[in-house]
């Protein structure tokens, strides 16, 4: 046969004991999880690991769809370091093959495939951003156009025959869009499909996944099955909203807060979350223990502010994607500004043309995008000069040097010639 994996004949299991230790590993497991598809089948491995010391292969795949890893990615990369740390084998897979074809989970339309460029320039900096979260050199790392690159056309259609079009549609939103009469191109069959013979190819025992992934670590299942695999667990992970609370966290939705920004955007972000949300950004994001999350949830209900256990799961993500002085620098950024004060590393700048022009002077800082965006401002309110609140649109300012501010978060130092 064409296809690069050989089927093979599962052993016949053995069980083993199931100890504290076992019972410890599936409590970790669980924490924040939405679904743990078969957990007996679960414990049975984590059992096997512990009698034998041997780790167990527990895979990730991310598509490279953007440059930037956003907290939304880290729920999964979080439960792939919780596993790393109980000594099993992570495989962080980027699928640069997959990628290719377009993921139509969740989606009412086709999907448009990335060019190989594309995929290129933004999985050159996935890895390096999941390192933040993951041991690097506990890692292994792979691309999955290893071996999809080599099925070819033969093993390709070799792969198809191993699954209907009957269970292809019982994912829902190929049903949906079935029953609607949107289109369904075939080559969206082949995502699920190269997904899970993924999972063949790395032989992995547990693959994590956000739950609109669900379908497909099912066919990953299936096909281990079918090449005579022992069959992969599957752990769902819930969908983080995002800045708006409603919709998932995405960076085309704008709601997004990648831990790649700067620090004190980063913690400013956190801030701004709901006071509800919160309580789902410490499930899911937090590393304190689950005892400490529920104490200070009963503190909030109390009394207790609610933005002092806010500016703790804020100063704990930045500082765990920058550094503690970083996320105490953030802090102390956000207080000044919440006052009116002055940051310290706001951008300086020198211009030419006094008298200057409110609107036309906020627009050479890069404080607007637009003169009439300036004059929009300035009635609003959100305009200062110096600290004080500007609320006439014909002001002009003479030669010298002024601090100007817009909106909470944008500075600039402008000395005025």
């Amino acid at each position: 046969m064409s296809e690069n994996v050989t089927p093979t004949t599962p052993s016949a299991p053995v069980n083993h004991p199931v100890t504290d230790e076992v019972r410890a590993a599936l409590a970790v497991t669980l924490r924040g999880c939405e679904e743990l598809l078969p957990q007996p089948e679960w414990i049975a491995k984590l059992a096997r690991s512990q009698a034998t010391g041997v780790p167990l292969r527990i895979k990730l795949g991310l598509d490279p769809t953007a440059p930037d890893i956003h907290l939304g990615h880290t729920v999964v990369l979080n439960k792939l370091r919780q596993l790393q740390d109980l000594g099993h084998q992570v495989i962080f897979l980027i699928g640069d093959f997959t990628s290719t074809i377009g993921d139509p989970s969740g989606r009412n339309t086709t999907r448009p495939p990335l060019t190989r460029e594309q995929i290129e320039t933004n999985a050159q900096t996935y890895y390096k951003q999941a390192s933040l979260v993951l041991d690097p050199a506990r890692t292994e790392i792979r691309y999955n156009s290893e071996w999809c690159d080599a099925l070819g056309a033969r093993g390709m259609i070799q792969l198809a025959a191993r699954y209907t079009v009957a269970r292809m549609m019982e994912r829902n939103d190929f049903a949906e869009r079935f029953k609607a009469g949107t289109p369904i191109s075939v080559h969206e069959f082949l995502y699920p499909l190269m997904q899970g013979y993924d999972s063949v190819a790395l032989k992995s025992d547990l693959e994590l996944g956000g739950t609109d992934q669900k379908f497909n670590l099912l066919v990953g299942r299936a096909l281990q099955a079918e090449y005579g695999q022992e069959p992969q667990c599957i752990l769902t992970m819930p969908l983080l909203e995002g800045l708006d609370g409603v919709e998932k966290m995405s960076k085309s939705k704008g709601n997004y807060i990648g831990i790649s920004e700067p620090a004190n955007d980063m913690f400013a972000k956190l801030l701004s979350i709901s006071d509800t949300l919160m309580w789902k950004y410490f499930q899911l994001l937090s590393f304190r223990s689950e005892s400490e999350i529920a104490a200070l949830k009963a503190e909030v209900e109390a009394g207790r502010n609610p933005k002092d256990a806010k500016v703790l799961l804020a100063k704990e993500i930045t500082a765990r994607f920058h550094s503690p002085a970083a996320a105490d620098a953030a802090e102390q950024d956000f207080i000044n500004r919440s006052r009116g004060g002055i940051p310290d590393d706001i951008p300086e700048l020198s211009l030419s043309g006094a008298p200057l022009g409110i609107g036309a002077l906020l627009k050479q800082a890069n404080l607007v995008p637009s003169s009439s965006e300036a004059m929009r401002m300035v009635e609003q309110g959100g305009v200062r000069v110096d600290g004080s609140v500007v609320s006439d649109k014909g002001l002009k300012l003479d030669a010298g040097t002024y601090v100007l501010q817009v909106g909470k978060r944008k500075f600039a130092r402008v000395t005025l010639g």
